[in-house]
């Protein structure tokens, strides 16, 4: 009598083979691109300090966040009246206002470091807002225009039962 899993005859070549999922490429470079951010940082802090002063680049760096601190209270506040303006119309949120971007790019600057408060006052820009805007709109619609992605999952729902089997259905809403 034996005890445990019983014996299963496999070729050498044929068995199971547990493998792990691969990891995906963002997940892989994504430390190392924020590690090599802030070497890049503390680099030209550094460089700055030294054609300078310390002070002076406290100073930057102050500025830096109260200039990041008002681009985002603005940005929101427009946002803000953007959208009370188009509930009293009764229509959706006009498209372009580039809100988004001003807020990201006084994130940016808020950001204690040069890089990121160079790339902040870029995103202040308007072609720069422009131009960002339009590529990440055309990556959105590819996503959602692909199977499997962003816009199929508003399409269907998929039903997870206790069996392991997946049901794949639409859903119908009752408009009352």
């Amino acid at each position: 009598m034996t005890t445990g899993s019983p014996i299963r005859a496999y070729p050498t070549d044929a068995r199971p083979r547990r493998t792990q999922p691969r990891r995906s490429r963002l997940r892989t470079f994504l430390p190392l691109g924020l590690a090599a951010w802030l070497v890049l940082e503390i680099w030209l802090l550094t460089v700055v300090a030294g054609a300078t002063s310390g002070p002076v680049v406290l100073l930057l760096l102050a500025a830096g966040f109260v200039l990041g601190a008002v681009v985002i209270k603005r940005a929101g506040r427009r946002a803000f009246q953007n959208l009370n303006e188009a509930i009293q119309r009764g229509t959706a949120p006009r498209k372009g206002g580039g809100n988004g971007l001003m807020m990201l790019g006084g994130l940016l600057l808020m950001i204690p470091g040069l890089a990121s408060d160079a790339i902040g006052l870029l995103l202040l820009l308007p072609p720069v807002q422009k131009a960002v805007g339009g590529y990440g709109e055309r990556k959105l619609r590819e996503a959602a225009g692909t199977p499997g992605s962003l816009g199929d999952a508003f399409q269907q729902a998929r039903i997870h039962r206790p069996d392991g089997k997946v049901v794949q259905g639409e859903v119908l809403r009752d408009e009352q």
